[in-house]
């Protein structure tokens, strides 16, 4: 086999698998590590993996890189309108009083889905949502059954989200029945994490605010780990995924009481 035609193949495995291993390719292929080496360097100098230790793992499994909401905007899955339902099942059926909706893409669908629709608590008072994403609030600024709280901050572009010391204390002011959180990753040892420090401290006040934590994250992300945790699995009361995790991910999540829903 010729190397372009070995590597083209790698580059294959790489996006279906997510994460190959260099010792594994030397057998496969039945070349030395050193040949390896070089194929995973010149894929990575060609943008189509990102080289790690013991081997390489998709571009997008970066720890630091993120993509901009407009571009996660159109990566709406199946899987995360789904997830979206159900979060807005177990949010309906409830009756708390005050909601938090933390920044991404699912939970921009889950508050489509509260837009849509009268929110109101069956004694016919009005819920509190309370968002510091600036996307998330406008698609609720004139929604039926709610009162919206919007928490101030440094925008960042990169998530219309409010970040840093200020939206933070807002949410370590206040006790919220419920937040619905997002996550760039999630690992069995590492946690929950995602790329940006500012975002992450937010995320943690978030965390530890509220008297109940649903995390919304598709199977995709599972066994990732971003830059900067910002939770521990023991800080989580309910994970919504698509897909049952498996192997260590799902006994950590079984050790730490987190409550598992299949959408």
């Amino acid at each position: 086999m010729f190397a372009e035609e070995r590597r083209a193949e790698i580059a294959k495995l790489v996006a279906s698998a997510r994460r190959v291993n260099g010792a594994e390719l030397a057998r496969r292929y039945e070349v030395t590590m050193e040949t390896v080496r070089r194929d995973l360097a010149a894929l990575e100098a060609e943008g189509k993996l990102r080289r790690v230790h013991g081997g390489a793992v998709t571009v997008e499994q970066s720890t630091s890189v993120e993509s901009s909401i407009a571009l996660r905007q159109n990566l709406n899955t199946p899987e995360k309108q789904r997830i979206a339902l159900k979060a807005y099942e177990l949010l309906r059926d409830s009756d708390v009083g005050a909601v938090v909706l933390d920044a991404g893409t699912t939970i921009e669908i889950l508050a489509d889905r509260i837009a849509a629709d009268d929110f109101s608590l069956k004694s016919g008072a009005d819920r509190l949502i309370i968002t510091h994403a600036l996307h998330i609030a406008v698609k609720l600024a004139e929604a039926d059954g709610i009162v919206l709280d919007l928490v101030g901050g440094t925008l960042r572009k990169m998530t219309w989200a409010a970040i840093g010391a200020r939206a933070a204390e807002h949410f370590a002011s206040i006790r919220p029945d419920v937040a619905f959180i997002g996550v760039n990753g999630l690992d069995a040892e590492f946690g929950l994490s995602t790329p940006g420090l500012n975002e992450a401290i937010v995320k943690t006040a978030i965390v530890k605010s509220a008297r109940r934590v649903v995390l919304l994250c598709d199977s995709a992300k599972f066994g990732r780990e971003s830059l900067v945790r910002f939770a521990d699995l023991e800080d989580i009361d309910t994970l919504i995924t698509d897909k049952a995790p498996e192997g260590e991910l799902a006994a950590a999540l079984e050790e730490s009481n987190v409550e598992v829903l299949i959408a």
